[in-house]
C-alpha cells in the first residue's frame, strides 16, 4: 500500500511539474512572439532624415525613388512631401529638419539627405562620402538672384558677366571635384562688353550667400571685379531666408544660394518679387550613412 501511495503521488508530481513547465514554456513562447514582432518592426524602421524646406524635401523624396527605397504618388514632382509616399518597402520614416541642421543629425537617423554646401562645410564630400548622390540636374542648378526690376543695371550685370566667367568654372571644376558642377555653357573672359567698366569705378556691389561653396566662388568673381575697380562686398548668410529678404527690401543688390524650384516657391510664399538672372552651378543632393554605414538596410528585406 505504501509502496503504490508513494508511486501514485510521485506521478502527480510529475504531471504538475511537467505541467507548470509547459505552462511556463508557453507563456514564454508568447511573450518572445510579442518582443520578436516589436523588435524586428524597431529594427526594420529606417529613419531618414530631409530637408524641411517644400522644393528641398521633394528633391530628396525624388532621389529614394530613382534608387527605389520609396514610390511616391503619381505626378507630385518637385512639390512632394512625405505624405505622397505610396510604397515604403523599407519602413522608412522620413524626419524633416532644417537643411542646415541635417549633418548635424547624423548620429541620431540612419541616413539623411543633405545638400552639398552644408555637407562640405560639415567635412563630408559629396563625391567619396555620399552613399547616394543625383545626377547634374539643371531644374536644381544655383543662380544668381535679384530684385524684379534691376536685371539689367549695369552693375549687376557685370557682377552676371564674372560669375559666368571661364576662371569661375575653372575654379568650380578644380575645387570640388565633382561636388559641384558649373552649369555655365559658354564660359567668357568674365565681362560684358554692353557695360560701361568705367562708370562703375568705385562702386560697390553688394550679394548675399551661403558660405560654401557660394561665398567661396564669389573671391573668384571678386577678383575679376576688383581688376575693373569694382568692390563686391560677400555677405555670408547660414539660412535660407534672409538672404531672400534682403534682396527684396533693397539692402543687398543680388543673391548666390539657391535653386530656381526653391525661389519660385519662397515668391509664392512670402510675397516676394525676386528673379533669377543666371545658372551658375549644380550641386548634387546626396544621402549619408548616420547609424547605417551602407546601404544594407535599404537594399535587403
Amino acid at each position: 500500500m505504501k509502496h503504490n501511495t508513494f508511486t501514485r503521488l510521485a506521478a502527480l508530481a510529475l504531471s504538475l511539474v511537467l505541467a507548470l513547465s509547459l505552462a511556463a514554456c508557453g507563456s514564454k513562447d508568447n511573450t518572445n512572439d510579442t518582443t520578436g514582432d516589436n523588435d524586428a518592426t524597431a529594427a526594420t524602421t529606417v529613419k531618414i532624415g530631409v530637408p524641411n524646406d517644400t522644393t528641398n524635401e521633394a528633391r530628396a523624396l525624388l532621389l529614394l525613388q530613382e534608387n527605389g527605397i520609396i514610390k511616391l504618388a503619381d505626378g507630385v514632382g518637385i512639390t512632394a512631401t512625405k505624405n505622397d509616399i505610396v510604397e515604403n518597402p523599407y519602413n522608412v520614416e522620413i524626419v524633416e529638419a532644417e537643411a542646415a541642421q541635417l549633418p548635424n543629425l547624423l548620429p541620431d537617423v540612419d541616413y539623411a539627405v543633405i545638400n552639398s554646401n552644408y555637407a562640405i562645410n560639415a567635412g563630408l564630400n559629396p563625391v567619396n562620402d555620399s552613399l547616394l548622390i543625383e545626377g547634374s540636374a539643371s531644374a536644381y542648378a544655383n543662380i544668381l538672384a535679384v530684385k524684379e526690376g534691376n536685371e539689367n543695371e549695369p552693375k549687376i550685370l557685370a557682377l552676371k558677366a564674372a560669375l559666368e566667367s571661364k576662371q569661375v568654372a575653372d575654379y568650380i571644376s578644380e575645387t570640388y571635384n565633382g561636388s559641384v558642377v558649373s552649369v555655365v555653357e559658354n564660359p567668357t573672359d568674365g565681362y560684358d562688353a554692353s557695360v560701361d567698366y568705367d562708370a562703375l569705378k568705385g562702386q560697390t556691389i553688394s550679394i548675399a550667400a551661403s558660405p560654401t561653396p557660394h561665398a567661396e566662388i564669389l573671391e573668384v568673381a571678386k577678383e575679376i571685379l576688383a581688376a575693373k575697380e569694382i568692390t563686391l562686398d560677400i555677405q555670408s548668410f547660414n539660412d535660407y531666408v534672409v538672404p531672400n529678404t534682403v534682396v527684396d527690401d533693397g539692402t543687398v543688390d543680388a543673391n548666390y544660394f539657391q535653386h530656381l524650384p526653391y525661389l519660385e516657391d519662397f515668391n509664392a510664399q512670402n510675397g516676394t518679387h525676386i528673379a533669377s538672372i543666371a545658372a551658375i552651378h549644380v550641386e548634387p543632393m546626396g544621402l549619408y550613412g548616420g547609424k547605417q554605414t551602407t546601404l544594407d538596410a535599404l537594399t535587403t528585406k
